[in-house]
């Protein structure tokens, strides 16, 4: 579907940690008609949705496939450790995976950092949550490696994080099903992109009527009005000072001194 159909509500998915709310004012601000519909989804569950037609587009964490969405990076998170306040990790700035050796790094189902080897000692079972692995990490029983919107995002008063270096990145994008590029679509695109309320860029610039092209290309404006009148009335027009006919364009002359007398 593309074109000009825009539907009666603009419908966004957001993965767990993604911030959508300055878009959202954005949106509100310039399209009140249009209502926007705001739902959190499983990282892993949104491509589905968008292509069920359930959403229109989504914030979501990449990869996606890009043989059927379209994707716009909007920004890499920092990847960082996430432990309780009282461990020995919090004595440093930064964090190496090899500080991490000794320590049971746990590993939820729903990661969304592609490890191609997790550092550290891997925990007997997987958590099926990020928010599971946060409780366990309080419980002391390992740590947790998350972007930091996530880390943000379970924030508990006994834990804290660290930056953690060399360690795989988790980016943000803004993505729709290729074949669904509606107006709404290019609407929220415009605002993320930071294009102000006057850009077309991206829709159909409507075409101007004939009436407006005429007016356009032979319709001259004031300034030059003005200045045709001025112009004419310079060249003899009513309201001005012109040549005398039959003078050959010389104004009469006037003869000067003192008028002769009588004889």
């Amino acid at each position: 579907m593309t074109g000009s159909d825009v539907s009666p509500s603009f419908r966004l998915v957001y993965a767990p940690g993604v911030m959508p709310g300055k878009w959202v004012r954005v949106w509100n601000e310039r399209l009140p008609g249009v209502p926007l519909t705001l739902t959190q989804v499983p990282a892993a569950e949104a491509g589905d949705l968008l292509l069920n037609g359930d959403a229109d587009a989504g914030l979501v964490r990449l990869p996606v496939d890009r043989t059927v969405f379209s994707a716009i990076p909007l920004y890499t998170e920092q990847t960082v450790v996430v432990v309780p306040k009282d461990h020995l990790v919090t004595a440093v700035d930064e964090v190496a995976p090899e500080d991490l050796a000794d320590e049971i790094v746990l590993h939820p189902l729903d990661d969304v950092l592609m490890w191609e080897t997790l550092p550290g000692k891997p925990a007997l079972e997987r958590p099926a949550t990020t928010a599971d692995a946060v409780q366990l990490v309080a419980a002391g029983i390992g740590v947790l490696v998350v972007p930091l919107s996530l880390a943000r995002l379970h924030h508990r008063k006994d834990l804290t994080h660290r930056p953690l270096r060399d360690a795989p990145e988790s980016s943000v994008a803004l993505a729709w099903p290729e074949a669904a590029t509606t107006d709404s679509v290019e609407d929220f695109i415009g605002i993320v992109r930071g294009r102000t309320v006057n850009s077309t860029r991206g829709r159909t610039r409507p075409q101007p009527s004939a009436q407006e092209k005429q007016e356009k290309q032979g319709k001259p404006g004031r300034a030059a009005e003005k200045g045709g009148a001025r112009r004419q009335q310079t060249a003899g027009g009513p309201a001005g000072r012109g040549r005398r006919k039959g003078t050959g364009g010389t104004p009469k002359n006037l003869r000067r001194g003192k008028p002769r007398r009588g004889s």
